[in-house]
């Protein structure tokens, strides 16, 4: 177990008073789920986010966006330990189950398990929208209490309680949640201390009666769980070096799928600004198509077949929604088109910086990048002889439909892949996209027989890419720049490399990255872009484009130079080894939305890049 002796969510004891008080909250917080449901448990054993019945729900828990009440534990699911005064918490190894150990000042201490349940029952993954905590008492004789203070509507309502022999029901408009537990329900719904001589379990989830005893039922969850990601883990091809961070990357991209659907969102949550008091707070709880590229090469890497599968097959269905060729930047995970955003004002939001944002407007923009990252996402299907679902004429000719869309616009303007939302421009990675729309094409077209056809995406990818050679280098700036005929640098032209539009040593490409390093970079973090946006100048790191300059970095031959950084970068997650969107390179802390599957995808591909070999050590 990690040990946290002092943290910024430290609880102080007020004085006369068993209960402490929360301070501030941050990102310190494990995620369990089990692909339909996710929770937040931060540093206290606190559940301070979780949405039911499914990722971009309301939240039942919503206490990241707004520590209410006198003790700032409105929104929470909470264990506390009497004089609680420092905290452990840890994964077990190749699970996404978090253990957190609460000791007091005379070292009497509690265990809490958290998990979500997922494993094989019955030829399918039985994965219920349901949360299983376990707490044993581990030294002296320890007093706790259980706060359950769900909420609905956005945290405006509180549900209504009815008590069981066992059980409480929770209900609020829409659902209905049933609290099973062998603590005692006085004790529990009065919020009461009381000695924990034994292990308790409570299990929340659907209203329905358990087939078996509380103790047997979580116990046989945990047993059943546990085994169940073991196996999961086991069957990952890992690189030789930092296995246990490529380990709960790869965990963490499995949690963040809504396996229902195949749909991966970007993030678990909503409205975590990129830095303090930006405005820039955002709902990521939905599908980038941006994030294809990178997602099904980590899933590729890791040899992790049915999950990159199940994502594919949600891209397929949305390529063959959108009859007329052209694609939204974002959709839901169940392929909602429409996402209205709008503001909440029943939350204040993390640490008071409003606003709490649901929904997400950039479902509206123009963003010409999405038919190439659908693209080369797909492509992983058309020459991947491992898959159950075999390619068939009308994938050709739904995939050649974004391969046309890709050559009507890529020198068009468009919100660019950082969804400016007040100007346009013919962005270089928008038209960089484009391009490689049309080289996969001609290369898939090559690959299945179709020699005409490869030829004619071909000849319009050399078309694409004189365009951007031409239009997007700029000789004041000695760089590829953000858009065409402008002057501002920006992060995505390392995208570059990554597609494969250039030679990992053409000079171009190098005197671009070195021009990135002085203007963009702090230390071993990455900003997006140089100039102002529609929030003024970004303030923290995009942690994604650290990654890209580290990829960058290794395919020019500066290899040690990349390690470095990739270094620092992980010495930069979060206690459980996870990161969100942003960091503040001058105090290290993590911003933006929690956790960031772009970010996570990033320390796979940079660790399957840059490690040793297995046969240097074998």
């Amino acid at each position: 177990m990690q040990k946290v002796v002092s943290d910024p969510i430290a609880l102080a004891q007020t004085a006369g008073s068993a209960s402490p008080t929360l301070l501030q909250p941050s990102l310190q917080l494990a995620l369990i789920g089990n692909c339909a449901i996710s929770a937040l448990v931060d540093q206290r054993a606190r559940i301070v986010w979780c949405c039911i019945p499914r990722f971009d729900a309301d939240p039942v828990f919503c206490a990241l966006l707004d520590a209410g009440g006198a003790d700032g534990l409105d929104g929470t699911f909470a264990v506390e330990l009497e004089g609680c005064c420092r905290s452990e918490q840890s994964y077990d190894p190749g699970t996404a189950i978090v253990r957190t150990r609460l000791y007091d000042a005379q070292d009497q201490a509690v265990e809490v398990t958290d998990f979500a349940p997922r494993f094989f029952q019955r030829d399918r993954f039985f994965r219920p929208a349901q949360i299983v905590r376990r707490i044993r008492p581990l030294h002296g004789h320890p007093r706790v209490r259980l706060i359950l203070r769900a909420r609905s509507e956005w945290g405006a309502s509180e549900p209504a309680r009815s008590r069981g022999g066992h059980h409480l029901r929770l209900i609020a408009s829409g659902w209905t949640l049933r609290l099973t537990t062998s603590a005692p329900l006085t004790y529990l719904t009065g919020e009461t201390w009381f000695s924990l001589d034994r292990p308790v379990s409570l299990i929340l989830g659907p209203d329905e009666t358990l087939a078996g005893g509380i103790e047997d039922t979580a116990r046989e969850f945990e047993e059943q769980t546990s085994l169940h990601w073991r196996h999961w883990t086991r069957s990952l091809a890992v690189p030789l070096q930092w296995q246990e961070a490529v380990i709960r990357s790869a965990i963490t991209l499995k949690l963040c799928q809504y396996e229902e659907t195949g749909a991966i969102v970007a993030a678990m949550t909503t409205s975590i600004p990129e830095a303090p008091g930006s405005q820039r707070n955002w709902d990521y709880r939905y599908c980038w198509l941006r994030d294809a590229l990178f997602v099904v090469r980590a899933l590729n890497s890791l040899a992790e077949l049915s999950t990159m599968e199940n994502y594919l097959r949600w891209v397929n269905d949305v390529v063959r929604t959108e009859v007329d060729g052209r694609l939204q930047p974002l959709y839901g995970i169940g392929l909602e088109p429409h996402l209205p955003e709008r503001t909440v004002s029943s939350l204040r939001g993390y640490r008071g910086l409003g606003p709490v944002r649901v929904g997400n407007q950039a479902h509206e923009h123009t963003q010409h990048d999405v038919y190439g990252n659908v693209v080369l996402g797909s492509a992983q299907a058309f020459h991947d002889n491992r898959l159950l679902r075999r390619i068939d004429e009308s994938d050709h000719t739904a995939l050649e439909r974004m391969g046309e869309r890709a050559w009507a616009v890529h020198d068009q303007p468009d919100a660019g892949m950082w969804e400016l939302r007040t100007r346009t421009s013919v962005h270089t990675t928008s038209a960089l996209m484009c391009w490689a729309a049309c080289d996969r094409l001609a290369k898939i077209e090559g690959a299945t027989g179709r020699p005409e056809h490869a030829s004619r995406w071909a000849e319009r990818a050399d078309a694409i890419k004189g365009r951007i050679v031409e239009q997007a280098w700029s000789e004041h700036r000695q760089a590829f720049v953000s858009s065409f005929g402008g002057t501002d640098l920006d992060a995505g032209v390392l995208l570059m490399a990554e597609v494969g539009f250039l030679e990992r040593h053409d000079s171009r490409f190098i005197r671009t990255l070195d021009a990135l390093e002085r203007s963009l970079c702090d230390g071993p973090f990455l900003r997006r872009y140089e100039a102002a946006d529609d929030f003024g100048l970004p303030q923290t790191a995009f942690i994604a484009c650290s990654f890209w300059r580290i990829d960058a970095l290794a395919r020019i031959g500066r290899i040690e130079r990349a390690r470095e950084i990739f270094e620092a970068v992980l010495a930069r997650r979060n206690h459980v080894g996870l990161l969100s969107e942003d960091l503040d390179p001058s105090t290290g802390e993590l911003w933006g939305n929690f956790p960031q599957t772009y970010s996570m995808a990033g320390i796979i591909n940079c660790a399957t890049r840059l490690s040793l070999p297995w046969d240097s050590v074998i």
